[in-house]
């Protein structure tokens, strides 16, 4: 009975219910929009990140990470093929690929440049890196034994093309120079403009052919979803237990992309208090004229035996059918413009410490839909919970006398 009561009277004045459905509902979906859009960023940055430098995880010898840069060569993990044989055996590992790290000195005849160099497997990589972007040439294959690929960065600053030669000069493992000719294949652009600054790639057996070590600094592992990659990180610990090895998640290597998360995080959390106190402002006007019309209404119920309790009671419930109402219109209303949005996608503008834009999306999450739901109910009822009670306190008298 007082829910069908609520909902008769939700419909009494029905454009000044509407104009609270708006309210609420313009809240509801903006908070839905907004919280997609900024998950799109965690995804994609997240994805660029994985499917252009790091890879899911990274296995490597105890130290690498933090010392490994200096000298290479001192943190090589002998027989790496073995030990990826074994985490390609994990649930949900789609592949493993080794890579050797080294730094030197590129030159072409005209000038030399420093360069910090990655041995790797072409085809495994061509497969890991979807968002590595071309910008001249090809990717490395497996057959170009004496390939390189360089960096933007160090393309531009050698003034070279696909098609040139150029020699690269590194230290081995006991500390002598050793040189090797190389063709340029193709010019790179990763996620990190820093990175292509100074980065080449050349197939794995060129370099341990350079440095004269059949070793590999890093085992990456690449998964067939990220969302696993949790997962796969507590079966990968045991594995590595006995041996002096960590396993690293592109969480924890990617330092930008933790930032950039709690960032943005934060400042959708000041979104949903700025939402929540407009929706507050817009409800709580409509809703005191609502209840302080019907103060002979609730006088009559009072002197009929509803108690204060009942009073107050009735008033939020009616409101929080309100809140209800417009949330799920709501929500109607965000997702049909999420799918909008993410048809035609928003060109952004390259991220910080990058060269390009990308597409965003709106993606929509279980999460914050009901997350943006709940604030819009939630809204309402804060925005009644106030006149429910100084109506309820009101004296019966007076309340009646409203209706002379």
């Amino acid at each position: 009975m007082l829910l069908k009561l609520s909902l008769r009277n939700i419909f009494r004045h029905r454009l000044r219910s509407g104009m609270t459905l708006a309210a609420i509902a313009l809240g509801v979906a903006g908070l839905i929009l907004a919280g997609g859009f900024i998950q799109d960023i965690f995804v994609q940055l997240g994805e660029a990140v994985i499917r252009s430098q790091y890879g899911h995880a990274q296995v490597s010898r105890q130290g690498f990470m933090e010392k490994g840069t200096r000298n290479p060569t001192r943190y090589l993990i002998e027989k790496p093929e073995a030990l990826a044989d074994s985490i390609r055996q994990l649930e949900g590992v789609d592949d493993v690929m080794a890579r050797i790290n080294f730094a030197g000195v590129v030159n072409n005849g005209r000038r030399d440049y420093s360069i910090i160099g990655e041995g790797v497997e072409p085809a495994k990589e061509a497969r890991l890196g979807s968002m590595v972007t071309v910008l001249a040439g090809r990717m490395l294959e497996d057959r170009d034994a004496d390939g390189v690929m360089l960096g933007e960065g160090v393309a531009a600053a050698m003034g070279v093309a696909p098609g040139e030669r150029i020699n690269l000069l590194i230290n081995t493992a006991e500390g002598a120079l050793n040189t090797l000719d190389f063709e340029v294949i193709g010019v790179f652009r990763t996620f990190s403009k820093d990175f292509d600054a100074h980065a080449v790639r050349i197939p794995l057996a060129a370099a341990q052919d350079l440095l004269q070590s059949s070793g590999a600094n890093i085992l990456v592992v690449s998964l067939h979803k990220t969302e696993d990659t949790d997962a796969v990180m507590a079966r990968l610990q045991p594995l590595l237990a006995n041996a002096p090895l960590e396993a690293r998640s592109w969480r924890k290597l990617s330092d930008f992309y933790d930032k950039t998360r709690e960032l943005y995080a934060r400042q959708f959390g000041i979104l949903q208090l700025i939402i929540l106190g407009m929706v507050l402002l817009s409800v709580s006007n409509t809703v005191n004229m609502s209840i302080f019309e019907r103060v002979a209404e609730f006088g009559t119920v009072r002197a009929l035996g509803d108690r204060q309790a009942d009073v107050v009671r009735s008033v939020l419930t009616e409101n929080l059918m309100l809140g209800a109402l417009g949330a799920a219109l709501g929500v109607a209303l965000g997702l049909a413009t999420a799918w909008i949005v993410s048809y035609v996608g928003i060109p952004m503008p390259p991220p910080p410490n990058a060269n390009t834009g990308y597409l965003a999306r709106i993606q929509v999450l279980p999460i914050n839909v009901l997350t943006a739901a709940a604030i819009g109910v939630a809204a309402t009822g804060l925005a009644a919970l106030l006149p429910a009670w100084r109506v309820s306190r009101t004296p019966v008298v007076d309340a009646l006398r409203q209706s002379v």
